[in-house]
């Protein structure tokens, strides 16, 4: 009986959640038809049937987190009875049945198509997969007390790797008046706070982001930048887009066009580290990071130094948008090279930004603001945007993230060379 199962949405995918169900049991579905919405690590994503046939059983209730390959639905030709066809995997991590009884003890649970897996669900008994548990031994994390977010409350690797962090987050200790002993911050009470579920897409880039921070030794470089002539040189595109009837651009569309330029004039920055070796980029795609009620998405502008800037503030704006309304698709956030975050718009002056891996830099932007400055012995007032590059030194030395700077200072403060 062919099975609906947890497709690879993204070439960062590990597992997805179903977030809804466009089909019911019993519903006739035709092969190329949506029939769930996937939230994945990136997006809310599409789920197409590969078969025709009648959905006889949901597996895998909205909110459950699946892995990779696992059944999350059985297609059936409407004559099987959806009793005898699985059990559900609710949103808690129980495992139902449709006849209202508990499932059996002598039949084990399905194994997984990517893991293999310890199904026993005889009470007492934790079902993980062998990883799972040679992770909990390696760490000392007692299998009995982690939460499995696994179809049928399976324990997966993440979820003991986030007990451990949570049982290290909880052991922060402070000196007290004797120095041979030390006092264990205490826990807020339960009525003290509200928990708030994270989403997907906040899990897996806390995941990512604590992976980035720990594998690439960050360093930072901060250049301040004057902007006056490059705002003065939107006014006048703007002017002339306005009056033909075309959508403006931001500064941070000129940002991007300029950064892929600098990355065209010195490409040692546009790489990735991969070990042994470093991975220079021939293509140079901008990720643009973008805030939405879900978490952060990185959209990218591929090509972006062949790409005129209103081309690149069009699709910047569609990305954008499409990112807010989670309506993303995979390729429009991979393969990125380079990252630009921009807080600019929230008065935020300088800050520092963790690196997008498997990018090395990332380029934080804040806002311009009017400073006074020396010109031929007069003060005069100028703007002046700070931006601060994020760098992993195993793939790019400082002398070379300075000149990279370097390039992109001189570019902003002569805009025209950005266009040319």
């Amino acid at each position: 009986m062919p099975e609906i199962v947890m497709p690879r949405l993204s070439d960062t995918m590990e597992d997805g959640v179903v977030s809804a169900w466009l089909k019911q049991v019993g519903d006739q579905i035709t092969r190329g038809e949506i029939v769930a919405e996937i939230e994945t690590d990136k997006a809310l994503m599409e789920l197409e049937a590969y078969d025709d046939g009648v959905l006889e059983k949901i597996l895998a209730e909205p909110g459950v987190r699946v892995a990779i390959g696992e059944p999350i639905a059985i297609v059936g030709d409407g004559t099987t009875s959806t009793a005898d066809s699985g059990a559900a995997v609710t949103q808690s991590g129980a495992v139902s049945s449709d006849a209202g009884s508990p499932a059996r003890d002598a039949e084990p649970q399905r194994v997984s198509h990517s893991d293999i897996v310890s199904v026993s669900p005889r009470a007492g008994v934790v079902k993980s997969s062998p990883l799972a548990r040679k992770i909990a031994r390696e760490l000392q994390v007692d299998m009995d007390s982690v939460v499995g977010t696994g179809p049928g409350g399976r324990v997966t690797k993440r979820d003991v790797e986030a007990a451990h962090s949570t049982a290290a987050a909880t052991d922060i200790v402070t000196p007290s008046r004797d120095e041979n002993v030390v006092a264990v911050q205490p826990v807020p009470a339960s009525g003290e706070f509200e928990e708030v579920a994270l989403t997907n897409i906040q899990r897996v880039s806390a995941i990512r982001l604590t992976e980035s921070k720990q594998q690439a030794p960050h360093f930072y470089l901060t250049s301040a930048i004057d902007v006056t002539e490059l705002f003065a040189f939107r006014a006048r595109i703007n002017a002339t887009l306005d009056a033909a009837g075309d959508s403006k651009v931001s500064v941070n569309d000129l940002l991007v066009k300029a950064v892929a330029v600098a990355l065209r004039k010195d490409p040692s920055v546009n790489v990735s580290f991969a070990g042994d070796k470093l991975l220079r980029h021939n293509g140079i795609h901008i990720g643009v990071a973008v805030a939405t009620p879900v978490g952060l998405l990185v959209p990218v502008i591929r090509d972006a130094d062949r790409k005129s800037v209103s081309e690149i503030a069009t699709e910047s704006r569609d990305k954008a948008t499409r990112a807010r309304d989670r309506k993303l698709r995979a390729e429009d956030m991979s393969g990125g090279t380079f990252t630009i975050s921009n807080l600019g718009m929230f008065g935020i002056e300088q800050f520092t930004a963790v690196i997008n891996s498997p990018e090395s830099a990332i380029l934080a932007v804040g806002a311009a603001a009017d400073e006074l400055r020396l010109d031929n012995d007069e003060v005069v007032a100028r703007k002046i945007l700070r931006v601060t590059m994020s760098a992993d030194h195993r793939a790019i030395d400082g002398a070379i993230a300075a000149q990279f700077l370097a390039t992109l200072k001189e570019l902003i403060e002569n805009p025209l060379r950005i266009v040319t």
